[in-house]
């Protein structure tokens, strides 16, 4: 896979997703299925996106113990998705256990990334919440090397991030990250944001753009103009 801008599809129903994916006449944008549109809509909403040309990043963040992580993941290799992850933080013997469960018989694999800190959550947060002290980009290193050493293909993590990531991890460990805002537009709820173009730049394999796409007048033309931005 090369260099890809991803549309997070953050709808609440088949429909309203279907009535933004319509608009899309001559090209297939790669989506993101995230927690609310699964949990509305389940399985079947993958198969209907998937069945009409689109990749997928199924964007559910599992964290559990190792065995329920595993049998979990088992279930969604079977829904042909391109890319799906977890926490980091649920160990290296769960990520292990993720990937074993993803394996189809036939060794095929969706891509597995895992998800470092939260776009949302700043150093603040991490000290007073998770009483992790240590300065934000070390704690995304250190879990981005952890993944990386547990055999998963790459990590989730602020475009602010992506060019260390391939420093400490190499240019193949892939970076996929969301917090991307065009420069004339609204930071909405997170901290960590880049611009598409800033976001080339530092070296990202794929952003993760929802509401400056989904929320726009003209998504279509939004769309393009993030592929423009960091594509070409």
């Amino acid at each position: 896979m090369g260099r890809d801008v991803i549309v997070a599809c953050d709808f609440s129903s088949a429909e309203e997703t279907f009535r933004f994916l319509d608009k899309f006449t001559d090209v297939k944008p790669f989506v993101k299925i995230g927690m609310e549109l699964y949990y509305a809509e389940g399985p079947e909403i993958v198969r209907q996106i998937k069945a009409r040309g689109h990749k997928i990043f199924l964007d559910l963040k599992l964290h559990d113990i190792p065995n329920t992580v595993k049998k979990a993941m088992a279930v969604l290799s079977r829904l042909d998705v391109d890319i799906t992850n977890l926490h980091a933080a649920g160990t290296t013997a769960m990520m292990k256990a993720a990937l074993e469960g993803l394996t189809r018989p036939d060794g095929s694999r969706p891509l597995l990334i895992a998800v470092t800190q939260l776009t949302s959550t700043d150093q603040q947060a991490m000290e007073q919440d998770l009483l992790i002290h240590e300065p934000m980009d070390e704690v995304v290193m250190h879990y981005a090397q952890t993944a990386k050493n547990a055999g998963l293909d790459g990590i989730v993590c602020s475009p602010l991030e992506a060019g260390k990531v391939h420093d400490r991890c190499g240019n193949h460990f892939l970076t996929v990250t969301p917090g991307v805002r065009f420069a004339d537009g609204d930071a909405g709820d997170q901290k960590r944001v880049m611009t598409p173009a800033a976001a080339k730049a530092i070296g990202s394999d794929y952003i993760v753009v929802g509401r400056p796409i989904t929320a726009a007048a003209d998504p279509v033309a939004a769309y393009r103009r993030c592929v423009l931005e960091f594509c070409d």
